[in-house]
């Protein structure tokens, strides 16, 4: 049964899949309408979340903020199935590198490097866009769905381009299989951490105002192999074009003190969220820890 539900599925995505660009927004629009009035999926904590963050908006303000993140929410929903189908010359056109001169820069001294970015607009695309326009080898880190026939047609999706897909569960030993090699191991560590061992090493920080608990792993790996941290920032131009920037946060994590590299991740972070906030990630229980 869960192969066959599997198929009905995959069938689904791959119709949504094939459809023109015009078409795909079309029905995004209806989807953001579904969820929000219909649906309303997770709109208590969206809701939430936005009201912790900017107190001091108004209500109005609030609700229209609302709106755009579902509108992006579900723009990234559809992107992302198009990426069974997309053609690499359109990745390139549509998720555009402004600056990948700036690996190879790096890669004169250093051996690997970590690219650090949030779930902020259409990060989907970046497991496909970084090995199409930069000359380096990526692994990309996911957290593994429960299907596993699923988790099989995801990997094979985001990697077609050339990017490895790794387990977040195999981190430690994906950076040590590479270790020495020309690698870009592309983190997101905006996600609140799950119970165990990710909160008791997890850095809190205050992030838009409310005291949060970050992730360590960008930081602990990049101190572990003394690799340079490079932040991602993926800009909407327009609906369907994105621009990534690429900028350095550490060139040596060895002279940072602890919680510092976390520090310089999650300030660029709020950095981008303040200037557009819909774009980035609402529904996700992002403050469900509280500080011991």
């Amino acid at each position: 049964m869960k192969l066959f539900l599997t198929g009905i599925f995959y069938l689904l995505v791959l119709i949504v899949s094939v459809m023109p660009f015009r078409a795909l927004y079309w029905f995004s629009n209806f989807a953001s309408f579904i969820m929000l009035n219909v649906a309303k999926y997770r709109v208590e904590v969206v809701s939430s979340n936005l009201k912790k963050a900017f107190p001091e908006k108004t209500d109005d303000e609030l609700k229209l903020l609302r709106k755009l993140f579902y509108r992006n929410l579900c723009d990234n929903f559809v992107e992302s199935f198009k990426t069974f189908t997309i053609r690499k010359s359109t990745v390139v056109k549509r998720h555009k590198i402004k600056n990948p001169e700036l690996l190879q820069d790096i890669f004169k001294k250093h051996k690997g490097i970590i690219g650090a970015t949030g779930h902020y607009a259409n990060w989907e695309w970046g497991s496909l866009s970084g090995s199409l326009q930069c000359d380096n080898n990526f692994v990309a880190f996911y957290k593994p769905v429960r299907n596993k026939y699923m988790d099989k047609i995801l990997r094979d999706s985001r990697s077609k381009c050339g990017t490895e897909l790794a387990s977040i569960k195999q981190t430690a030993a994906t950076f040590e299989k590479y270790k020495d090699q020309n690698y870009v191991f592309l983190m997101a560590a905006d996600q609140s951490p799950s119970k165990g061992n990710q909160l008791k090493y997890a850095h809190w920080t205050s992030f838009l105002g409310i005291e949060t608990a970050f992730l360590s792993g960008i930081e602990r790996h990049a101190k572990i192999n003394n690799y340079p941290v490079i932040y991602i920032d993926i800009q909407r131009v327009k609906r369907g074009f994105y621009e990534l920037e690429l900028s350095v946060l550490v060139e040596d994590p060895s002279k940072c003190k602890d919680g510092e590299i976390t520090d310089l991740y999650k300030n660029k972070l709020e950095e981008i969220i303040r200037k557009k906030p819909e774009n980035w990630l609402w529904s996700h229980k992002r403050w469900k820890h509280t500080k011991a």
